[in-house]
């Protein structure tokens, strides 16, 4: 249950961090037309995510309960990108290239056709 709780803690931070950031690049970009927010999130949170888990490997300065309210939690409701990012490079550098693909190829590609669907059923459900 306390593992469960430092997640919550982490992701409420996360998730708070997430609208800051997010509003404060797209306000920054003045632009109607492009995600500037999201894309800021994503890819800072991928660049925090790869520092600390270089840290964290080679150093051990995470105990298991900070891994979870970091990693997992503030990271994690920051941007679930960086968690691709990470567990994708993982893949490749354990030498699963076929699996990084996959993971790669799966959350586009059928991320993408899921979020169709999901529109599409609310369409046929609500019109």
């Amino acid at each position: 249950m306390f593992n469960i709780f430092i997640v919550g803690i982490g992701g409420f931070i996360g998730s708070v961090l997430r609208y800051l950031v997010s509003g404060w690049a797209q306000g920054l970009s003045q632009s109607l037309d492009f995600p500037y927010g999201t894309l800021t999130v994503n890819l800072v949170g991928c660049f925090v995510i790869g520092f600390l888990a270089q840290l964290a490997e080679a150093r051990g300065v995470f105990t298991p309960e900070a891994r979870l309210l970091v990693f997992i939690g503030l990271l994690g409701g920051f941007t679930t990108f960086s968690s691709f990012g990470n567990d994708t490079l993982n893949l490749a550098r354990s030498g699963q290239t076929l699996n990084a693909l996959v993971n790669v190829a799966a959350n586009l590609v059928v991320g993408l056709l899921l979020v169709w669907l999901g529109r599409s059923a609310a369409h046929l459900i609500w019109r």
